[in-house]
C-alpha cells in the first residue's frame, strides 16, 4: 500500500505541476488551475492545498523520485504565497462552489495544511523555511475565524474540532480546547447502529469519522472513538460485492452516485492498529484497494503514513469479509420518539442554510448472497435497489399525483423471507381564517395573501394516500408486490431504475423519452455483460409519461409501469443463475 501511494503521489505532483499558473501577472500567480472551472482555488478538494500535499509529501520522502528537489520547493514556495494572497482578512477562505468567507471549509484546509506542516518541519533542510514560514503564517491567521466561527452541517463541527485540535497543538492555545468543547458538548449525532445524521455513506460519513479520530488524538478525548467504531462496523453492510459504498439514500450529493471505500482507509487503518481489529484491518485492506492517489488534502493517507510511519508496515491478520448476510440497520431505533420531541426544540421546523435531516435513523436493510447485494430504504425516494454481478437496478420508486411526487416509504418490518414497506401521505384543504384573528390589512383595499395566518385555517376533507410493499426473496430471485386501495383513481407510476451501462433485451417498450420506456407486458430483460435480470408485471393503465415533482435520474435507463388506484400488482425479479447464490 506504502509503495503504491508512493507512486500515485509522484504522478500526482507531475500532473499538478502542470497546472500551476506561472505567469507572475495573473491573479493566480502560484496557485494550481482546476480544470473545471479554469481557477485557482484555496479549498481542500479540488484547490491549492491539495497539490501542495502532493508535492510536500514528495520532497521530504527518500522513497520518491521528487526528494529533496530544488525546483519543486520553488514551486511550493509559490503555491503558499498565493494560499496567503488568497486568505481573507478575517482568517477564513472562500472554496469556490459556495459558503464565502467559511469557517468550515477554512477547517478543512487547517486539518490537511497542519498535518503538511508537521511533516515538513521534521526535515532539517534550511531551503524549507519560507515554505514553514508562510504555511504557519496562514495558520496562525486562522485562529480568529476557528475560535469564532460556525457551520451549517452537521459533520462541520467535528471539522471544525479535528482543526481546533491541530491549532491547539501548534499554538498550545487553550481558547481552542474551549471552542472545541462547545461543539462537543452538542453530542454525537449517530444511531446506536452507527449511522451519521447526514446518512452519507460515500462522503460525510468518513470525514467525521477521520476528524473524530484527529480530535480524539489531539484534544485527549479517545472517547470520541466510540462513535467511529459505531459507524465502521455498519459500514461492513453497506459496500456491494464490487467495492462500491451504498448511497441509496444518502441525504447529501453522494445520493445515487458511485462511490468506493477509498475515503475509509485511514479511519479502518488507525483504528485496526489501535484496537487490534481484524476486521477493521479487512475493510481497510479492502478500502486500500481503491485509493488510486493519496486523497484530497484533509485526508491525504501519504501524509499520514510519513507522519506516523508504523501505518506504512502490514496490517496485521485481517478477519474475512462477510458476503453472506441480511442485516437491517436501525430497526431498533426510537426514531419516531425523537421526533415527536422537535417541536419543543424551538426552531418551528425551519433550519438556515441547511436541512433538519428527519430521516435520520430511519430503517435500512441489506441484504448480500455472494455477488448479489439488495438494499431496501425508508424515507427516501426509492425503496429498493440491487446488483447482480454487473447489472444495476439503481431504484424502484413509486410517484403518484395524489401528492404528486414519489411515495417514501417510511416503515419497514421484517417479514420471513422479505420486508414490508408502507409510505402515508396526507392532503386536505383549509377553511376559512376565523375573523378576530385576521390581521388589519385584511380590511384593507389590499389583503396580500402572504400576510394571512395561514396556521389557523381548519383542515377539512383529508385524503390519506397509503402504498404498501412487500418485498420477498424466492428461489429465483425477488418479489415485490405493490398495492393501494384509495383514495381511487390515483394516477400511480412505478419506476425501474437502470444503469445506463447495460441494454434492454425483452419486453414490451414504449419509447416515453430518452432512455425512458413504458413497459406495458411481457418478460423485461436487462442485461450487462453476461449478467442479466429478468422482471415481469409491467403494465399500462394510463398514458402519462411521467409524474409532476417526480423527476427522473440522469445517465441513467427507467422503465415506467403504469397503475392507477385501487391496485395490487406484483413484480417478480429472476436473476441470471450463473452468479444467483453465489
Amino acid at each position: 500500500m506504502y509503495k503504491q501511494l508512493v507512486e500515485s503521489n509522484d504522478r500526482a505532483v507531475k500532473e499538478g505541476l502542470s497546472r500551476q499558473m506561472l505567469d507572475p501577472q495573473s491573479r493566480y500567480y502560484g496557485g494550481t488551475i482546476d480544470p473545471g472551472t479554469g481557477i485557482a482555488w484555496v479549498n481542500h478538494t479540488t484547490g491549492t492545498p491539495t497539490d501542495m500535499c502532493y508535492w510536500g509529501a514528495a520532497l521530504v520522502n527518500p522513497d520518491s523520485a521528487y526528494y529533496l528537489d530544488e525546483a519543486l520547493l520553488a514551486r511550493l514556495l509559490l503555491a503558499t504565497e498565493f494560499v496567503l494572497r488568497f486568505q481573507h482578512e478575517d482568517g477564513s477562505i472562500s472554496p469556490g462552489w459556495t459558503n464565502f468567507h467559511s469557517p468550515p471549509d477554512t477547517a478543512f484546509v487547517i486539518v490537511g495544511y497542519a498535518q503538511l506542516y508537521q511533516l515538513l518541519a521534521r526535515k532539517e533542510w534550511l531551503p524549507l523555511q519560507p515554505v514553514l514560514d508562510n504555511m504557519r503564517l496562514f495558520l496562525e491567521r486562522t485562529v480568529p475565524v476557528m475560535i469564532t466561527g460556525g457551520c451549517h452541517t452537521p459533520n462541520h463541527r467535528w471539522v471544525l474540532c479535528a482543526a481546533l485540535g491541530y491549532l491547539h497543538e501548534l499554538f498550545g492555545l487553550e481558547e481552542a480546547v474551549q471552542r472545541a468543547d462547545h461543539w462537543l458538548a452538542e453530542g454525537m449525532d449517530i444511531t446506536p447502529d452507527g449511522e451519521w445524521t447526514e446518512r452519507s455513506n460515500g462522503i460525510y460519513s468518513a470525514v467525521s469519522d477521520i476528524m473524530l479520530i484527529h480530535a480524539a488524538r489531539l484534544l485527549n478525548r479517545p472517547k470520541l472513538l466510540d462513535p467511529v467504531r459505531q459507524n465502521l462496523r455498519m459500514m461492513v453492510y453497506l459496500v456491494h460485492p464490487s467495492g462500491e459504498v451504498v448511497t441509496d439514500y444518502s441525504g447529501r450529493q453522494d445520493l445515487g452516485s458511485v462511490h468506493d471505500l477509498s475515503p475509509y482507509y485511514l479511519p479502518y487503518a488507525i483504528l485496526a492498529r489501535s484496537d487490534k481489529d481484524e476486521l477493521f484491518a479487512g475493510m481497510a485492506e479492502w478500502a486500500g484497494r481503491s485509493l488510486a492517489d493519496p486523497g484530497v488534502c484533509s485526508v491525504n493517507a501519504l501524509v499520514r503514513m510519513l507522519l506516523e510511519p508504523e501505518l506504512q508496515q502490514p496490517l496485521q491478520a485481517a478477519a474475512p469479509l462477510p458476503v453472506k448476510y441480511e442485516e437491517m440497520l436501525n430497526g431498533d431505533f426510537l426514531r419516531h420518539s425523537y421526533l415527536e420531541q422537535m417541536d419543543d426544540a424551538g426552531h418551528g421546523g425551519r433550519i438556515y442554510h441547511s436541512r433538519l435531516h428527519t430521516d435520520f435513523g430511519a430503517p435500512v436493510a441489506r441484504y448480500r448472497d455472494g455477488s448479489t447485494s439488495v438494499t431496501l430504504i425508508t424515507e427516501t425516494p426509492s425503496f429498493f435497489a440491487l446488483r447482480h454481478g454487473a447489472v444495476r437496478l439503481l431504484a424502484v420508486q413509486v410517484a403518484s399525483y395524489f401528492y404528486p411526487g414519489y411515495v417514501p416509504m417510511q416503515e419497514m418490518t421484517k417479514l420471513p423471507e422479505g420486508y414490508r414497506l408502507a409510505g402515508e401521505q396526507k392532503k386536505g384543504y383549509y377553511g376559512p381564517i376565523e375573523e378576530a384573528l385576521l390581521p388589519p390589512t385584511s380590511r384593507t383595499p389590499v389583503s396580500p395573501w402572504y400576510l394571512l395566518p395561514h396556521q389557523s385555517r381548519p383542515l377539512t376533507h383529508e385524503q390519506t394516500f397509503r402504498v404498501q410493499a412487500e418485498v420477498q426473496r424466492t428461489d429465483e430471485g425477488w418479489t415485490i408486490r405493490l398495492h393501494c386501495d384509495e383514495p381511487a383513481e390515483v394516477m400511480t407510476q412505478v419506476s425501474f431504475i437502470f444503469g445506463s451501462e447495460g441494454s434492454f433485451t425483452s419486453g414490451d417498450l414504449q419509447a416515453a423519452d430518452e432512455d425512458c420506456y413504458l413497459w406495458s407486458g411481457g418478460n423485461l430483460r436487462y442485461a450487462c455483460g453476461e449478467d442479466w435480470i429478468e422482471l415481469t408485471g409491467g403494465g399500462r393503465e394510463h398514458l402519462a409519461t411521467g409524474v409532476r415533482e417526480a423527476k427522473l435520474q440522469n445517465n441513467c435507463k427507467a422503465v415506467l409501469v403504469n397503475a392507477v388506484t385501487p391496485f395490487d400488482k406484483t413484480f417478480s425479479i429472476t436473476l441470471s443463475p450463473s452468479l444467483h447464490g453465489e
